[in-house]
Order: C-alpha cells, then sequence, then structure tokens
C-alpha cells in the first residue's frame, strides 16, 4: 500500500485474485481501510485473474469503506477483471476508473 499526499492510499495487487490469494489481498485491504485513508484505491492493472471469491472480497471491501465513510475506488480493472464485472452485473456498483490517477482525481 502506498499513500498520497493528500491521504488516499493505494493497493496494488498482481497475478490472481482467488482462494489462495484471498486472505492476502483481505489483509491489505483491511489494513488500508483500518487507516481511514480519505479515499482508497485497489489497483487492478495487472490482476491476470479474478474468481468469485475474489469478487466477494471486492465487494465486501466496498461495503466496508462505505460503512466507514471512505470512497473506494476501482483502478484499472485488467481484462479478465472487466469480463467477471460485466458479466456478473457488479461493476454498477463500483466506483469505476481507467487509471490509478483518475481514480485520485476523481471529485470525492
Amino acid at each position: 500500500m502506498r499513500r498520497t499526499a493528500d491521504g488516499a492510499a493505494v493497493c496494488t495487487f498482481a497475478g490472481d485474485l482467488d482462494l489462495d490469494s484471498l486472505t492476502e489481498v483481505g489483509t491489505a485491504l483491511q489494513e488500508a481501510l483500518a487507516a481511514r485513508p480519505a479515499l482508497l484505491v485497489a489497483d487492478l492493472e495487472h490482476l491476470g485473474f479474478c474468481d468469485s471469491s475474489g469478487l466477494n472480497l471486492l465487494l465486501r471491501t466496498r461495503m466496508n469503506a462505505t460503512a466507514a465513510g471512505v470512497p473506494f475506488r476501482l483502478a484499472a480493472p485488467s481484462e479478465a477483471v472487466t469480463r467477471l464485472l460485466d458479466i456478473t452485473g457488479a461493476g454498477a456498483v463500483f466506483s469505476l476508473h481507467p487509471s490509478v490517477d483518475e481514480a485520485l482525481s476523481a471529485p470525492r
């Protein structure tokens, strides 16, 4: 996780978001959210695969961030993640941005 000068947290993930990586990714997102950033961005540009457990984690993180009053954004979702969000309709509930910079600069 990296923090920006204006208090946002950016968590960058690569590889697969599935049952095998769920604990590590979940811990990173929970720790970032616990720090109460002004904004939490999940950088998904280098995520090659995401299964239903990974999608569920992102949905739970969104709910937890909303409850904590922290905006949560998905940045640069890879083709595989975009396909999953489209097929499931979950993309409609996330704040999606084509890049981390755009996620950080969008109005809060």
